[in-house]
């Protein structure tokens, strides 16, 4: 925290243009993740002084109706505020960066129903079939970036509470994801980290290679989500990201994450050595929107069970029109924490569909519903029913694109 004041009080002396390394650092999705450079990310924009502000926001109001005996009705928001505030600095760019979420009062008993997901803890009990809420505070941080010249730029990123160098552009902050309210079940073999404290990562890009790597606290956040779950800098990561083109990211990355899971007492979390690789397309469509799709794998090894549990994504929103939405979410998840001991293949397949309604002059209002089908396995029958579904019904309101 001290650090992030140092900083602010050096920038505020420094330099007002957006140079190289400024511009770099504006294609940062959430930590130091990125969607595709031609993905325009709705926000609204405006100087204070020297400063470059920008806002970002999403919320979603949701009406969750599952099936079988394990499935749960509820009515809950899903919701993240972003500002970040942008200077020269020495030559490069400073960027201080903060992300809010009100689902610890918006989400109710901590956590909304969702059929086959697991991880993290309600009550001291392990969820299951469940999603926890995000953390009030979901990012505090800073970085700094300097364009080294012929088209090399060094980045340094530290946050009391960040995103670490692995995995994908985590789901809330995902082009592919920004018509899907509700988590996917293979969030946790994936994207999980994008809320971790203690985070410090160092990056180098050249051209269309960037590399990066990070330290942080490996354990999740536990079930008080208003307050920073402080530790030490214990799990380390690394990822190496290509971009051919503005349209395309891949992304690569591997992780060890300390005691990851916080469990019942007695219990033994293990670590978790987590594998993840992953292919983003973005295209720009006429009226401003972009077909956007994301190709996801990640892989969790657990120290302790052993267990090598694999997960697939493929994720799409499309564009009918200026105002009418097609999204797809596929996926195939392997788990082990669900109501029968075993490991078990999960499908879950998902088809909505998103109607703007209205723009306000900073604000994108949309109606939308989605549908999920889920396979399983005949042992998993007697608890989820033999065909088990959800549907969710959505209001959803977006900051726009828009210079104040």
């Amino acid at each position: 925290m001290k650090l992030i004041g140092l900083l602010f009080l050096f920038a505020v002396c420094a330099g007002a243009q957006m140079n190289e390394a400024g511009m770099y650092l504006m294609d940062m999705a959430s930590g130091t993740s990125r969607n595709p450079a031609s993905w325009e990310m709705p926000m609204l924009m405006t100087r204070a002084g020297s400063w470059n502000l920008m806002f970002m926001g999403t919320a979603f109001v949701v009406e969750t109706q599952q099936s079988g005996p394990r499935g749960g009705d509820k009515l809950y928001s899903a919701n993240a505020f972003m500002a970040s505030a942008g200077h020269s600095l020495w030559g490069g760019s400073l960027m201080l960066q903060s992300m809010l979420s009100l689902e610890p009062a918006t989400i109710t008993n901590r956590s909304y129903p969702l059929l086959f997901q697991t991880g993290e803890t309600a009550y001291g009990r392990p969820l299951v079939d469940a999603q926890h809420p995000h953390n009030f505070l979901m990012a505090l941080g800073a970085q700094y970036a300097h364009s080294l010249g012929g088209g090399t730029v060094l980045q340094f990123y530290y946050a009391p509470v960040g995103d670490p160098a692995l995995g994908p552009v985590a789901y809330p902050h995902r082009a592919s994801a920004a018509e899907l309210p509700q988590a996917p079940i293979s969030h946790h073999w994936q994207d999980s980290t994008h809320i971790a404290d203690n985070v410090a990562t160092v990056a180098m890009q050249h051209a269309w290679l960037r590399l990066e790597a990070s330290g942080f606290y490996g354990t999740e956040p536990g079930e008080n989500r208003w307050h920073i779950d402080w530790g030490p800098m214990n799990s380390y990561s690394g990822r190496l990201s290509v971009a051919p083109s503005k349209d395309w990211m891949f992304q690569v990355s591997a992780g060890r994450l300390s005691r990851p899971e916080r469990q019942e007492p007695g219990q033994e979390p293990g670590d978790v050595t987590r594998v993840t690789s992953s292919l983003h397309y973005s295209r720009p469509m006429e009226g401003g929107s972009s077909w956007s799709t994301s190709l996801i794998w990640g892989r969790n090894h657990n120290t302790f069970t052993q267990h090598n549990l694999n997960s697939y994504l493929a994720e799409t929103v499309y564009p009918l029109s200026r105002r009418d939405f097609l999204t797809g979410r596929w996926e195939l998840v392997d788990k082990d924490e669900l109501s029968v001991t075993g490991i078990f293949r999960i499908g879950a397949y998902t088809a909505g569909y998103t109607r703007d309604i209205g723009s306000l002059k900073y604000l994108e209002t949309g109606i939308g519903a989605n549908l999920t089908a889920y396979t399983l396995p005949d042992a998993l029958k007697p608890y989820y029913g033999s065909r088990p579904w959800g549907v969710n019904f959505y209001l959803r309101l977006r900051l726009r694109k828009e210079n104040l």
